[in-house]
């Protein structure tokens, strides 16, 4: 039987932009912190950043929170991600691996890590890339490097052995954290459980799921044919020669 989510060493965090919901979540001990990007904000209906951001940071105190730049410049992104580490200790400013041009955040991770700004660098792929993002990063500074484990997966290709040599180049260093991003089942969790990440970020959809660990699959066999006969007869389905 699988551990409960509560026993993984693994680090839970909510991804998502709706305030009450990540203010409900703080309270539970299983999220160790929240994740957040512009698409999701503008889903959400956020039209003021700054206001959310703050709104959110005075009822989440303690746990890491990741807010985004949404410059494609390098420069007008520093001076969105300095005002973003401003707003609070547990903030951590997601910067994107590159801009729209293709061109490689780098220098930019490196010049705010070195301002000792706590960083998420964001929509990572490749391993060379976590590798540049690895070397760019302050030994000194806590850092997050977000993976996005299912958009790999999502091209056919098996995330795991990637992830395992992007866990290898972070562990050299302490401070930097590998996170899981873009899981697409539940199943995910226990994946990077076993091979040693550190964070994985869990929609609201795939935490319900969680209700679902250790359940008895032929009793799960029986509550889905029940459901499939449940709904058919609120429908009142008929079949006449």
């Amino acid at each position: 039987m699988p551990k409960s989510l509560n026993e993984l060493k693994l680090k839970i965090f909510a991804d998502g932009a709706d305030k009450l919901s990540m203010v409900a979540l703080a309270k539970d001990p299983l999220i160790k912190g929240f994740t957040t990007n512009p698409t999701l904000m503008r889903k959400a209906g956020v039209t003021d950043y700054a206001g959310f951001a703050k709104e959110v940071l005075a009822e989440i105190k303690t746990k890491p929170v990741s807010f985004e730049v949404f410059s494609d410049d390098f420069d007008e992104m520093e001076r969105q991600a300095r005002i973003i580490a401003s707003w609070a200790p547990n903030v951590y400013v997601k910067i994107p691996v590159m801009n729209t041009k293709k061109q490689s955040s780098a220098p930019l991770v490196k010049k705010l890590a070195l301002g000792g700004v706590k960083l998420n660098v964001t929509a990572i792929l490749t391993l060379p890339q976590v590798k540049e993002v690895a070397a760019a990063l302050s030994p000194r500074v806590p850092a997050i490097v977000s993976v996005f484990a299912g958009r790999i997966a999502d091209t056919g290709v098996d995330p795991i052995p990637i992830m395992k040599d992007c866990k290898a180049v972070l562990a050299r260093t302490p401070n930097y954290e590998l996170l899981w991003a873009s899981p697409r089942e539940l199943l995910n969790i226990y994946q990077a459980e076993e091979i040693g990440v550190d964070i994985i970020t869990v929609t609201p959809d795939i935490l319900k799921k969680g209700a679902m660990v250790g359940l008895n699959h032929h009793e799960l066999s029986y509550q889905t044919v029940k459901m499939f006969y449940d709904d058919g007869q609120k429908v009142g389905y008929t079949l006449y020669e």
